[in-house]
């Protein structure tokens, strides 16, 4: 199994039901402090490595402009630490085997480098999160000789890596000087760098509690953003203020696959359920249980682990690309783009050596169309990511492939209306359709009208602005 290919099948149970031992929480409120500026905001996962000319910081932060002008609020860097070399894989080896906790790796630059990037950043009004990988470090991390009580150990007293990640070792937590070490290294990059926060790579395979004891320490040095990579609800509940909506992107795989869009995973014979439209009003529901209240997702149709992984967006979804990223902006919680995504670049990077193919910079029909999602997400506050779960009404089709939904946040409010399937649809409700005075096409600007019929994975976007 290649490296964090088991994210995809963890989070193909999770979109069904809780892991074993998970508690429903839907009775408790979340109480990490959500930074006001996530309401509206756009996350961007930079991969270095392959998204500029010149693969590094400086690259980037020449496109800084750009992305702010496409209306990106958040850069998230992929792990921007020098890589082990210890059974390193490819020729560069995994940006999550890190080396060195407090240094930046010379191939994307230096640490000057990487203050310039932020002060450009936030002269534009944008945010920068770091990667940071707590579960394990790259197995010639100097903590393996220097601190070997960090580690874990198998039976034979071996230091080993999770799943089969050989060229890591993962941490032992019951460890106090160990949990230390690591606050330690967090504190460091938003002191020396002024960072907004981080993504934590595989945050639920790290105690909770660890969690829960640094976010308030972080927060003492500033206002972060904390952002986990888990579908695991506890970690909402204080520690984490964002999440991976990993169940939802399993629906959306599902749905693709049983209307047989998903060439993935017709390629790699995958048994995905068999799921259509009604399936995310469900998920939904089951999460307002499941998770506490004001509990905040991160949608995406793609990232750096379906990217090279599971295929691009276009692999998994053909036709259906279009619909599945406006929900990505209209369903509850913050939506996120990865490298490549702006420009409709279709291919799958390579992970650990550096691509031979690098996506255009040249804006298009996809730069416009994102950056009218990413106004839309801006103007509008029915789509604000604290928005409580009740504001979003589901209204049923006749059709189980038609997916119709409004949400509304005083005179604000956005109605979808989806064709999710291949082939075309009447139109027609079972009791009220949806109420549209007031309304106009998001995409065209002309008054809202409801179609008799609705084309293969058709896609309508009313908005009613406030005066």
């Amino acid at each position: 199994m290649k490296k964090r290919k088991f994210l995809a099948a963890a989070a193909a149970c999770m979109a069904l039901a809780l892991p074993a031992g998970a508690k429903d929480l839907g009775d408790r409120t979340a109480q990490s402090p959500v930074p006001d500026w996530l309401d509206s905001a756009v996350i961007y996962e930079a991969n270095l490595r392959q998204g500029t000319p010149t693969r590094d910081l400086k690259g980037l932060q020449r496109r800084l402009p750009a992305l702010k002008d496409m209306g990106v609020d958040v850069v998230w860097l992929m792990p921007i630490h020098p890589i082990s070399e210890k059974e390193r894989k490819g020729k560069l080896g995994s940006y999550y085997a890190v080396r060195d906790y407090k240094a930046v790796n010379p191939e994307f630059g230096t640490m000057q480098d990487l203050k310039e990037f932020v002060r450009t950043a936030h002269s534009l009004g944008m945010k920068v999160i770091l990667d940071e990988v707590a579960n394990h470090s790259g197995a010639d991390n100097a903590w393996v000789t220097e601190h070997p009580e960090f580690y874990a150990r198998n039976d034979k007293g071996e230091m080993y890596g999770p799943y089969d990640w050989t060229d890591v070792y993962e941490f032992d937590y019951s460890n106090p000087a160990m949990r230390a070490a690591m606050t330690d290294a967090l504190k460091f990059w938003i002191e020396e760098a002024d960072i907004d926060g981080y993504r934590c790579d595989v945050a639920g395979e790290v105690p909770t509690d660890f969690w829960e004891e640094v976010r308030p320490k972080l927060q003492a040095v500033k206002p972060v953003l904390m952002l986990a990579e888990a579908s695991k609800p506890e970690l909402l509940l204080s520690a984490f203020d964002v999440d991976y909506a990993w169940p939802m992107k399993d629906v959306f795989n599902a749905i693709a696959a049983t209307k047989g869009v998903n060439k993935w995973a017709e390629k790699k014979k995958e048994n995905r359920p068999k799921m259509t439209a009604g399936d995310i009003p469900a998920l939904l529901e089951r999460q307002k249980k499941e998770y506490p209240k004001g509990a905040i997702h991160m949608n995406m149709i793609t990232n750096h682990d379906l990217n090279s992984w599971e295929g691009t967006e276009f692999d998994r979804f053909g036709p259906a690309t279009g619909a599945f990223a406006v929900l990505s902006y209209t369903l509850p919680g913050v939506p996120m783009m990865y490298t490549g995504q702006e420009t409709g670049f279709n291919h799958a990077f390579e992970f650990f050596d550096r691509d031979s193919i690098m996506p255009s910079q040249e804006a298009n029909e996809f730069t416009a169309f994102y950056e009218t999602l990413n106004a839309l997400k801006k103007a509008n506050r029915a789509l604000d990511a604290r928005q409580p779960a009740g504001n979003i009404r589901f209204i049923n089709a006749t059709n189980p492939d038609v997916l119709t939904f409004t949400r509304t946040n005083g005179d604000d409010a956005v109605t979808v209306v989806a064709n999710l399937s291949n082939e075309p649809v009447a139109l027609s409700y079972k009791k009220d359709a949806p109420k549209l005075e007031g309304f106009e096409n998001y995409f065209t600007s002309t008054p809202a009208e409801l179609p008799a019929k609705l084309q293969p994975w058709q896609y309508l976007l009313f908005v009613k602005p406030s005066n």
